[in-house]
């Protein structure tokens, strides 16, 4: 089962990565993690990407795309794999299908997490850590999650927040590439829809509404896998 998906920031799609692939006992693939392992090893790929990383530029589609394509070759990929991070935009997705399609490896879904571009936003500048734990889910937007004041629901423990959820112009910069219908992740989205329509219903897509709890959200996930 081989699986692309998409969701903007604040959609919960790490945790619903990580829910699939302890279910299908399938590997979480994202770029961040390709990069930093080609670097690491010393790669020829890894070096010229560390040149771009090193400059603050964005690595290459014809480094990264190769990178991709050789993890996905590995041998705990044999039974499928969840790619999480890439493509963010329209070429990116015509790319990476025409490698899929020039390497014989199939796509065989697409995951979409719907969620209201405001309420991404909120989710994420809502979210407060626990002092005594962060895994104590506290997020003062989500009912469900919400702390009793400023202590965390779980154990009373005090709460903070990570100065990256509260940068505002950061979170519009990674929703203005994820919403962008024309060139960014959305458009990458509708590129498979037309794909699918076109093949059809391969890949399959599933849509997921992205406003419930983790647990909605996942039941509704496990059961469109089947």
């Amino acid at each position: 089962m081989n699986i692309l998906f998409f969701g903007p920031n604040g959609s919960g799609k790490g945790t619903q990565g990580a829910i699939v692939k302890e279910k299908f006992n399938i590997p979480h693939i994202e770029t961040g993690v390709i990069f930093r392992d080609n670097i690491s090893r010393g790669t020829e790929l890894g070096k010229k990407a560390k040149g771009y990383i090193d400059r603050g530029e964005l690595v290459p589609d014809d480094i990264t795309i190769p990178m991709i394509l050789d993890r996905l070759k590995e041998n705990d990929c044999r039974d499928g794999w969840l790619l999480d991070g890439f493509p963010r935009n329209l070429t990116q997705a015509e790319e990476l299908d025409k490698a899929l399609d020039k390497e014989g490896i199939p796509l065989h879904i697409v995951i979409e997490i719907i969620l209201d571009r405001q309420i991404a936003k909120n989710r994420i500048m809502g979210r407060r850590l626990c002092v005594n734990d962060n895994n104590h889910p506290n997020n003062i937007f989500i009912d469900a999650i919400k702390p009793n004041g400023d202590k965390c629901r779980v154990c009373g423990g005090d709460l903070k927040t990570r100065s990256d959820d509260q940068d505002e112009k950061a979170i519009d910069k990674r929703h203005n590439i994820y919403y962008d219908t024309e060139t960014g992740t959305m458009a990458a989205i509708n590129y498979y829809k037309n794909l699918s329509n076109k093949n059809g219903g391969e890949p399959k897509l599933i849509e997921l509404d992205g406003r419930p709890g983790v647990k909605e959200v996942s039941t509704d996930l496990i059961a469109k896998l089947g």
